[in-house]
């Protein structure tokens, strides 16, 4: 599976992005998918994760209310909505994908279990 990430950019705080995550090579709709971000000096963290149908969403608690992931498996793409964007969601954002029908929270919030990932998108955020 080839994920490639875009819609990042620079932002002023309380703005919005989409960013998209397209996948080829496989279809989507037997995976599960995340969002992860790493910012300067940080190491990466969990951001969202959506099951294979779409029927389960997870977020960290920092972006709940605020970010909403979703998926459209026809388009084989992954999305992530985010809204009222701060300073601290400034980070590269990258798209991981894991062949799973699991909808375990725990097990999709789990960066080490996901095989395929894209180069990542930068988000920038201004005050």
């Amino acid at each position: 599976v080839q994920l490639v990430e875009s819609g990042g950019g620079l932002v002023q705080a309380g703005e919005s992005l989409r960013l998209s995550c397209a996948a080829s090579g496989h279809t989507l709709s037997k995976y599960a998918m995340g969002w992860f971000r790493q910012a300067p000096g940080k190491e990466r963290e969990f951001v969202a994760a959506i099951n294979w149908n779409g029927r389960n969403t997870y977020y960290v608690d920092s972006v709940k209310g605020r970010f909403t992931i979703s998926r459209d498996n026809a388009k084989n793409t992954v999305y992530l909505q985010m809204n009222s964007l701060k300073p601290e969601d400034t980070a590269g954002y990258y798209c991981a994908a894991e062949r799973t029908y699991s909808s375990d929270d725990y097990y999709l919030r789990n960066e080490a279990l996901y095989d395929y990932w894209g180069q990542g998108t930068q988000v920038t955020v201004s005050s």
